[in-house]
């Protein structure tokens, strides 16, 4: 759509600088007092004038990211792309601001709805006061095409269920966790638990270390119950589930043994 847009306004800005040309190269003096050169005078003038100012406005508004900037959705391209995980790897500004916020260019590796990574590149507007959420190992649900990975737009959309769905389908994956914890999760009940005792077992999967935790776990009607949990953790939420610290986790009544911890993915 963007592409169209450039391409309808180049050939309009084309025919307007033609016709300025055309009416110079042919124009008849009216009269033999008349200076030379008056044909590329006139209102003519302001043809090309026009012309560059078009182009440049929709080159302009029609930049990656910068229609996202003003509707807050992906662009027709991309709005219905696959959903992948991207996971930063660096960032710079561009140097182009929209009401002084800065357009920045992200560097992802981005694991696909079925797998396979591929390095891709995305362009966005971020408020300023966002700027310092944005760091290397920050994952975002981005979107795709899978004939085309070396552009992608982080997602707009709102549609939380499918970046956890793709989230979901990743950690499986990697065996990070499996659909019954999943499950357990979903139709579990949420409460709150104690961490009493940390041990690191030692496996290392995907980069995530194996930790078996001690809790006590509050139960809807304030008792308690201990167990013992084992989970892969990424390095940097190792330090959200130290001795002392209390955790939103999910149970099924009927099996308080299996007991699945909630921690955000960008902790």
């Amino acid at each position: 759509m963007m592409k169209k847009i450039r391409l309808v306004a180049s050939a309009l800005a084309a025919l307007m600088v033609g016709y300025y040309v055309y009416h110079a190269v042919t124009y008849v003096p009216t009269s033999e007092y008349e200076p030379p050169g008056m044909g590329w005078l006139g209102f003519e003038m302001a043809l090309p004038i026009l012309a560059s100012t078009l182009i440049v406005l929709v080159f302009a508004f029609t930049g990656e990211g910068i229609v996202a900037a003003f509707t807050g959705h992906n662009s027709a391209g991309f709005r219905d792309g696959l959903t992948g995980l991207g996971t930063v790897e660096s960032f710079a500004q561009t140097g182009l601001t929209l009401n002084d916020q800065p357009q920045i260019r992200i560097e992802f590796r981005v694991e696909g709805a079925d797998g396979k990574f591929f390095h891709s590149s995305a362009k966005i507007i971020v408020p300023l006061t966002q700027l310092a959420l944005l760091r290397p190992g920050v994952v975002l649900p981005v979107r795709y095409l899978p004939e085309r990975t070396d552009k992608v737009e982080v997602d707009l959309s709102g549609d939380a269920s499918a970046a956890q769905r793709a989230m979901n389908e990743s950690l499986i994956r990697k065996g990070i966790t499996t659909q019954h914890k999943l499950d357990i999760a979903e139709r579990g009940i949420a409460t709150q638990a104690v961490v009493r005792s940390l041990s690191v077992t030692g496996t290392i999967r995907d980069g995530h270390s194996e930790v078996e935790l001690g809790l006590v776990v509050t139960r809807p009607d304030g008792s308690a119950f201990a167990t013992r949990v084992t989970k892969f953790l990424a390095p940097d939420s190792v330090g959200q589930v130290q001795v002392g610290r209390v955790l939103r986790v999910h149970y099924l009544p009927e099996n308080e043994s299996e007991v699945v911890i909630a921690l955000p993915v960008n902790a």
